[in-house]
């Protein structure tokens, strides 16, 4: 492997790594029951009289008891070790129960989703082999949409809420059994079933990611890859002395269905602490945040660009002297913070009389923020570091490494940008991709990140040819182009396959795009772009010269074919074009382009942007399209979809 390779900075395996322990003990021994019976575990905000009140507890205690009689409950159905167990639903305390119940005995727990595409759930169903299904009772209709296909394998379901006459007559016709949740609790009510013995090795859960183009993977994570990402990540905030405790508090919005929050929710439960859920609705998120306070906030860069668009229009829309005592007391703290003054020294007066309101906006309590799934914008990981009088890390990983492969350290105003060094109990690897232009052995090492470690995932399920691209003599190839930073810290420069996430933690595949978007008569060729900061595509496109002329002449629009390709009625004309063909092909909302450029010269080899066999090169073309002397930059298009 021509690259070069750093351990992580830390040398030995956490102690909790050594001794292995399964996820089942982390429940019963660690977290733990013994230890924190009465400690608040679960909690949902009660509704009365159609208001929410305050939130409503169960202990760990009351927790494992319930997740004992769901586990012998499965078993009693005849699902066995093994046993596929599908999970459908927003965050919940039953999603919770139902995956320890998956964990305690031996289970392969399957979220089931649908942001994969409108066939995701009964394709997981089938590739999985999901014999039984815990369900959302609002979810009910779109599983039933999967039927008869998914009955070949499913068998029982069990809705977290109630069941209608008429679904039970639908499910039960085709020889299936569904339970209400308090019905299934029942049946193994007298029944005690053993608890197999589990090794390191075994798989917790199938976890489903797109990525690529085509169906969505299974990518299998065993006992030991959470657990070892777990104890890292205590180790490292121990290293900095930032320490999770039963008193912390979490609040749990992001999809347990990805593996970003799973982990965070078992860092939690391993330390005895207290998750709460939001009631599903992003418009009363903030209402949950402020009745829960909690102490340690996690998001994706869109929600953290929302909290960041929000404060500024507050900021500009006051008046002068509160605008310009914000920008004094910003410069201050901001200046103290790169000085290497902590979070919480850097100007404390400040913080009582300007940033007191931001922190009072997440709950009060929030004392560290980690955003993942995506990169966080340079200047809103800058602003919320000043403003929110909170720890803010940026954290990277794939479902693949269990989410978690670096993290940036806290007080490190230098590591802004970046993600961090790798966490504990990781190896990473650069490995050069000539192709792009990446030397990892140049005095700047840039080259494809490459992951080795207990983190890592065991393989897709079913998929051993997807494993063996990917997976190399144990190294995970990620895709993403990464450079060392002299402080160790890696920084995310590019992706090296032509598949990318937008900053909603979608992945786009866009040669598929372009395929689509190449059947419009009018164009000649077109060239997608997104990027990890932006929620949406653009695109240049070079328009076919006598169709765009054909259609000027029909609807009385003057000018040559390059002033036509500057002409906005030209530029609505092709983007309407593509969102029609969009629209037919039924496209994901992300997959529409937002905007277009339009260039009269075609992409050709003289200005490099195509192979001599006539590919795009894509890192060409973007050089070329943000630097070239246009009217309408990259930049400029992004700008004008975000004004709008």
């Amino acid at each position: 492997m021509h690259g070069t390779c750093k351990s992580s900075w830390f040398t030995m395996l956490v102690d909790a790594a050594k001794d292995f322990f399964s996820l089942t003990d982390l429940f019963e021994t660690l977290m733990s029951v013994e230890k924190y019976p009465k400690n608040p575990m679960l909690g949902y905000r009660e509704i009365v009289n159609g208001k929410a009140g305050k939130y409503v507890w169960q202990t760990y205690k009351e927790v494992y008891d319930i997740v004992i009689k769901v586990g012998n409950s499965i078993r009693a159905c005849g699902v066995d070790e093994g046993g596929k167990c599908g999970i459908y639903g927003a965050n919940s305390a039953e999603w919770i129960m139902s995956m320890e119940a998956c964990n305690a005995h031996g289970l392969y727990c399957v979220p089931l989703y649908d942001t994969l595409g409108a066939n995701a759930v009964e394709f997981i169903i089938c590739h999985a082999e999901v014999s039984i299904a815990f369900i959302e009772e609002k979810k009910i209709p779109e599983l039933l949409k999967t039927f008869p296909n998914s009955t070949k394998y499913l068998k029982t379901i069990v809705s977290f809420g109630k069941v209608t006459p008429d679904q039970r007559e639908e499910v039960e016709k085709l020889g299936l059994a569904i339970y209400s949740w308090n019905e299934f609790l029942e049946l193994g009510q007298n029944k005690q079933f053993e608890l197999p013995e589990k090794k390191k090795t075994d798989i917790c859960t199938i976890m489903y990611t797109s990525g690529t183009t085509g169906d969505p993977k299974g990518v299998l994570i065993s006992n030991e890859s959470i657990v070892t990402l777990v104890s890292g990540v205590k180790r490292l905030l121990e290293s900095v002395n930032e320490h999770l405790t039963a008193k912390d508090v979490y609040l749990s919005y992001l999809p347990l269905a990805h593996i970003f929050d799973r982990v965070i929710e078992e860092f939690f439960i391993s330390q005895g602490a207290s998750i709460g859920f939001w009631r599903g609705d992003v418009k009363l998120l903030l209402e949950d945040i402020a009745e829960l306070k909690p102490t340690i906030f996690c998001a994706v860069p869109r929600v953290l660009d929302r909290v960041y668009a929000g404060l500024q229009q507050k900021i500009s829309s006051g008046g002068f002297l509160k605008k310009t005592l914000f920008n004094v007391a910003y410069s201050y703290k901001q200046s103290n913070m790169k000085k290497g003054h902590k979070t919480g020294e850097a100007a404390p007066i400040f913080d009582k009389i300007v940033f007191s309101k931001v922190k009072q906006g997440l709950g009060g309590n929030v004392r560290l923020i980690l955003s993942g799934a995506a990169p966080l914008a340079t200047h809103v990981e800058a602003f919320l570091r000043v403003v929110t009088c909170s720890i803010v890390l940026q954290g990277y990983g794939l479902t693949e490494s269990c989410a978690g492969t670096f993290v940036s350290l806290p007080h490190e105003f230098s590591m802004l940008g970046t993600v961090g060094p790798p966490v504990p109990n990781v190896d990473v690897c650069l490995e050069s991709v000539p192709e792009m232009g990446y030397d990892a052995l140049s005095d700047t090492p840039r080259g494809e990140i490459c992951i080795r470690g207990k983190t890592v995932f065991s393989g897709y399920y079913k998929r051993e040819d997807l494993t063996k691209e990917v997976l190399i003599d144990g190294w995970l190839h990620t895709g993403d182009v990464g450079e060392w930073q002299p402080d160790g810290a890696m920084k995310i420069i590019d992706r090296k396959k032509n598949i990318f996430k937008l900053s909603q933690g979608e992945y786009v595949a866009v040669e598929n795009l372009e395929n689509i978007y190449g059947l419009v008569p009018g164009l000649d060729l077109i060239w997608i772009y997104g990027n990890s900061f932006e929620s949406f595509l653009v695109a240049v496109v070079n328009p076919n010269k006598q169709a765009l002329e054909r259609w000027a002449e029909e609807n009385g629009v003057s000018g040559d074919f390059n002033s036509l390709c500057e002409n906005p009625l030209a530029k609505e004309y092709i983007l309407g074009e593509l969102t029609k063909i969009g629209k037919e092909k039924k496209l994901k909302g992300f997959e529409f382009v937002k905007a277009v450029h339009l260039d009269p010269v075609p992409f050709d080899i003289e200005r490099d942007l195509l192979t001599p066999t006539y590919k795009k090169k894509r890192p060409q073309l973007l050089k070329y399209y943000k630097v070239a002397t246009l009217e309408s930059s990259l930049d400029d298009i992004f700008h004008s979809v975000n004004r709008y």
